[in-house]
Order: structure tokens, then sequence, then C-alpha cells
């Protein structure tokens, strides 16, 4: 390879490199071009391990070691990781850093190992050669240009990881800030911000309601907290599944709950709750006329629920 072309080749290396998504890309780049580089018989990706040099992936006129591990102080490549250097093994039946048993079924006669990120190396590049064969300065320079650019690869791949893992870790904390324990619901905060989202506009008809679920106290006076847990429960079940995917249903806390229902007025809302609940918890609701306005709207649906409850009262002690 002349060095206009192996520059050429280098470049498209990195670029490919520069672009890929995930591990298995840069193995497939690091591979192919190594071998095309080297003008070699194969090559192989050697990651590190912990003590161990795992070969992740090839290239080769025949097979090599892919999927295997082997101890660091046993193989070339955990040579060079270790010493931070690369090196030109012209034949591997003289050198004592091979282990022979391990080369002997195979085609290779020479060989250059690099390591990927001298300081810290987290890898390694090998070109083979079936024939005696040394390297020349500007197939080691190409490795090496190949082996930079990996490092830079796989370094990017790591900060997208922590990226994406500090990015997963905010999510699932402002969902468990949102959510009540209990139930699985959506707690007050998540109730008002989940109805921001769901807002269907203010030409579309949408309606809340505030439920207070009858005789909590008295269960827990009587049969624990645990049984008063269970009701709580049965009651989140219940209004969850008498609602549409698209609904927000929230526990307020204690015996509280509230539903937003955006495209479903509040007189259907009424009918849909009171019949899935009956008698096991007082109903109020109210149209939310626009966004600004569904606090107050939650207010005007609990007062009607207590005027709904003290009727309820008023009806057993007539």
């Amino acid at each position: 390879m002349t060095d206009t072309t192996g520059l050429e080749r280098l470049l498209l290396a990195v670029q490919e490199l520069s672009m890929a998504p995930d591990l298995f890309a840069v193995q497939e780049v690091v591979r192919t071009a190594a071998r095309e580089l080297a003008a070699c018989d194969g090559a192989t990706f050697v990651l590190r391990d912990g003590d161990l040099c795992f070969y992740a992936d090839e290239d080769a006129i025949a097979p090599l070691w892919k999927g295997s591990r082997f101890p660091m102080e046993t193989c070339v490549s955990g040579w060079v990781m270790t010493h931070r250097t690369h090196t030109v093994i012209p034949d591997i039946e003289v050198d004592d850093r091979i282990p022979q048993d391990a080369y002997r079924p195979t085609f290779v006669r020479s060989m250059v190992m690099m390591p990927v990120r001298t300081l810290d190396p987290i890898a390694a590049i090998g070109a083979y050669w079936a024939e005696p064969h040394t390297a020349t300065d500007d197939e080691v320079r190409l490795l090496q240009g190949l082996a930079d650019a990996t490092s830079v690869a796989l370094d990017k791949l790591a900060v997208h990881r922590q990226l994406a893992s500090a990015v997963a870790l905010r999510e699932a904390t402002h969902h468990l800030a949102a959510t009540d324990e209990l139930t699985g619901l959506w707690n007050r905060r998540g109730f008002f911000e989940q109805a921001r989202i769901r807002w269907p506009g203010d030409d579309v008809v949408s309606s809340v309601a505030f439920v207070d679920l009858d005789g909590l106290k008295a269960v827990n006076d009587t049969e624990g907290h645990s049984a008063g847990d269970a009701l709580i429960r049965r009651m989140a079940t219940t209004l969850t599944t008498s609602v549409r995917d698209s609904d927000v249903v929230a526990r307020l806390g204690g015996d509280e709950f509230a539903v937003f229902c955006p495209g479903l007025g509040a007189d259907e809302l009424h009918a849909r709750l009171s019949g899935a609940a009956g008698r096991r918890a007082s109903i109020g609701t109210a149209v939310v006329p626009d966004m600004g306005q569904i606090a107050e709207a939650l207010l005007e649906a609990d007062a009607r629920m207590y005027d709904a409850k003290r009727r309820q009262l008023t009806g057993r002690t007539a």
C-alpha cells in the first residue's frame, strides 16, 4: 500500500470511527481497517477485561481467537497494554512473549501488536502475516493512527454511556418524585405536570374530578393500617380502570384522589367514576376552562365532592 493510499484509508477509518454508534461498529471498523492498512493476512481487536485480554473481533484468512479470553501476562496483547508500547515481531517462534501452543495451530508467522491509548491502554490491535514479515515504519505509523482514532471513538462511547446513565437516573429520580409510593399513581406534583403535558387545547372540553375515599378511618381504626392501605390501592385500581390511558389519575394524599380527563365533560366523567366506585367514594367534578385554571377547577370539584358527601350523610340520617 502506497503512502497516499494508506493515508486515504486511514482517513476513511477515522471518519467511520467518529460516526460509530456502539462498540460493535467500532470493532468492525478496526478489524477491517487494520488488515487493509497493514496489507496483512489477519487482524484482531482485543479489549482489556480486568486482568484478561478479550479477543473481541477479527478479520483473518483463518480463525484465530475471537471470543476467547487470556490472562494479560500470557499474550502479546497483554504485554503491549502493560508496557504501553507497540511491538514488532518478525518471527513468532523466537520470541518468548509468544504462547507457542496457542499460535502453533494458526497461520501466524509474524505480527505487530499496537496498544490503544498509551497512557492507560484499554485495548490492542493486532496485525498478522502468514509469511515471515518485518513490519515497515509506514505500516506501524498507519496502525498507530488507527489506534489513536480508536481510542477517541471508545472514549466518546464511554462519555455517551455516562450521559445516557445520567439522563436515565435523572428521569428515574424525577419519576419517583412525582409518583405516589403506595399506589404507583401520580402524586400532586405529578398530577399537575401530567395535566400540562396532556392538555388538549382551550378549544377542547376537559374536566377534573376530586375523589374522596369513604370509610378509610374506620378501616384503619378497626382493621389496622395494612387493611387501610389495601383499601387505598383498590380504589386506585378502580379509578385507573374506569378511565382512559390518556387520562391522569393521582393520589393527592391520604384518602384523596384526583382525575384529569382531556376531551371529556364533567358530567360524563362523574358518571364513569361514580359507576365504578359506587358507595365507596364521594366524587365531585368540574370543567377546566383553560390550563391556567386547573387548580381552581380542582378546588371547585373538591367543593362539589363535599356537597355530595353531606347529601349522602343527610340521606343516611333522615
